[in-house]
């Protein structure tokens, strides 16, 4: 019997963002379509690296740590990011916040597979390094992604 490749299980429509696209327009992107994390590529399609929510909270929490320390200090998260803050303060590191650009908090060294590993290969090196998915390179060029989930929903494809 063949292995299953991740040929066979990964997903081909992937969204991505530009390294220089901001923290507002990724999350925007990441909101809309239900995701996690986004490959960032550059204009050949060449992976630069990978923004996740992860990336986007802990950016949050930075600046919320300095709010912290101010006399009187406000919330990042008590409103939406595009709303006038009444705190002139947490006003302004929400613009600043939401116009951080991309490459300034996308995490650089990522791991990626090819299509024709074999699915256990990804899903080791998935759970190795605690993440959610890989992109799939063929000749240097992002082709899709696999993630956990695909793998999972697989297992159980055929339902009785």
């Amino acid at each position: 019997m063949n292995q299953l490749r991740v040929r066979d299980l990964m997903t081909t429509q992937v969204i991505t963002v530009r390294p220089t696209d901001t923290v507002k327009q990724a999350v925007i992107k990441m909101a809309i379509d239900n995701i996690a994390a986004v490959p960032v590529t550059d204009n050949r399609s060449h992976v630069v690296g990978l923004l996740s929510q992860t990336d986007v909270l802990a950016l949050i929490l930075k600046y919320q740590n300095m709010l912290d320390k101010a006399p009187e200090h406000g919330h990042l998260l008590s409103m939406p990011m595009d709303d006038k803050a009444p705190n002139a303060e947490v006003d302004q590191y929400n613009r600043e916040i939401s116009g951080t650009k991309v490459e300034e908090i996308m995490t650089h060294t990522i791991i990626t597979t090819t299509p024709d590993a074999e699915i256990v290969e990804a899903l080791r090196a998935m759970l190795d390094a605690n993440i959610n998915r890989l992109p799939v390179l063929e000749k240097g060029v992002l082709i899709g992604t696999i993630s956990r989930a695909d793998i999972l929903f697989y297992i159980y494809k055929r339902k009785v």
